[in-house]
């Protein structure tokens, strides 16, 4: 925990600190805060416009734009100019968050095996090609390989963490220690990761049962985790402006629910986020039977739910729409875009009664 920077580094933080603070006090900001509260609560309002600057950090925050020299220093730049480089270069639809955020520092073996992953650069030295190297090579014998996480959070080093940050930033923007819903719920992004996406795909022929097995393993898994979390006071909020999943911002008055007690956030208080791209090509019938479940249980625990990525919703919106708590669904560049507008015109969420 010898966590150190420059006198130079710190007054060049103070300065996009007081940056960030400025740009979040203008009052576009509340106009923004309004329209995603708007958006997601079911009032008419126009469609908010993001655009995903992680997708091209090579030209967005090049190594040319940074200014400090210690990896601490750094860190907290990059944090900081994203936020200032999208107000200033790209200025959508994002909210500039108020505060700075630092998170838990928690150490959680998802699965008791690791799975490797080999990486190359491209010509700009940029890792790009990656493959994972399966651990599951016969699924009905290699599943014993899979243990219950185990999860652990080092409060004295977050603490610690959120003091040095606060030294630094705090009198300028306030830091906040930070908790995410945790447990992974993306479960057939695991099932490929463990077996490569043709052994999941021939196993619902070959081996649905022990099929079955894994995805009830990863299920429970994420489950454990979600709950070991709550339990263990990690969880906070994110119905604010600086939240949210697959770039949506999920600002809502429908978050916490109305019991919540004011102090240990539960899961039933937080939105959540799913979804199943390795799945593009499956038929409906086996979508339905070797996802459909696994993911309607691992969701339930959520307050609201956002669901989808890159993946087209049509071919298994039937399930989709008995997710517990959707309230939001990506309807990305390869789904049949009039059909679904149709469908979620005519056939709201049940939590928008």
């Amino acid at each position: 925990m010898g966590w150190a920077i420059s006198s130079a580094e710190r007054v060049y933080l103070r300065e996009l600190a007081r940056k960030q603070a400025e740009y979040a006090s203008l009052p576009v900001m509340e106009e923004r805060k309004r329209m995603w509260r708007d958006l997601n609560d079911g009032r008419p309002t126009r469609p908010p416009v993001v655009i995903e600057t992680w997708t091209f950090d090579r030209d967005f925050l090049p190594p040319t734009v940074f200014r400090c020299e210690s990896a601490e220093a750094r860190a907290l730049e990059g944090q900081l100019l994203r936020v200032i480089r999208e107000h200033e270069l790209i200025d959508d639809d994002k909210v500039v968050p108020d505060h700075f955020r630092v998170f838990w520092h928690v150490e959680i073996d998802e699965l008791g095996i690791a799975i490797p992953t080999e990486r190359v650069k491209d010509a700009q030295g940029v890792e790009t090609g990656y493959r994972f190297l399966h651990p599951i090579h016969d699924l009905q014998k290699d599943l014993a390989l899979l243990k219950p996480a185990t999860c652990r959070v080092d409060r004295g080093s977050s603490f610690a963490y959120k003091e040095f940050v606060e030294s630094i930033l705090g009198d300028i923007l306030p830091v906040r220690l930070t908790g995410w819903m945790y447990g992974c719920t993306s479960l057939t992004q695991r099932v490929v990761q463990l077996m490569g996406m043709e052994a999941f795909f021939l196993a619902m022929y070959d081996e649905p049962e022990a099929l079955h097995s894994l995805m009830a393993f990863l299920r429970d898994n994420a489950l454990r985790v979600m709950r070991w979390a709550e339990s263990e006071g990690l969880l906070t909020l994110n119905n604010g402006p600086a939240d949210n999943i697959a770039s949506s911002i999920l600002l809502t008055d429908r978050l916490p629910l109305p019991d919540y007690d004011g102090k240990k956030v539960r899961l039933c208080d937080l939105w959540g986020g799913a979804e199943s791209q390795e799945t593009v090509g499956v038929a409906p019938a086996m979508f339905h039977e070797f996802c459909f479940p696994y993911y309607r249980d691992v969701c339930e625990p959520m307050g609201l739910l956002y669901w989808g990525c890159c993946e087209p919703a049509h071919p298994f919106w039937d399930d989709l729409r008995r997710l517990p708590h959707l309230k939001k669904i990506s309807i990305s560049r390869w789904c049949d875009q009039r059909f679904m507008g149709c469908l979620l015109y005519t056939s709201p969420s049940p939590r928008d009664s």
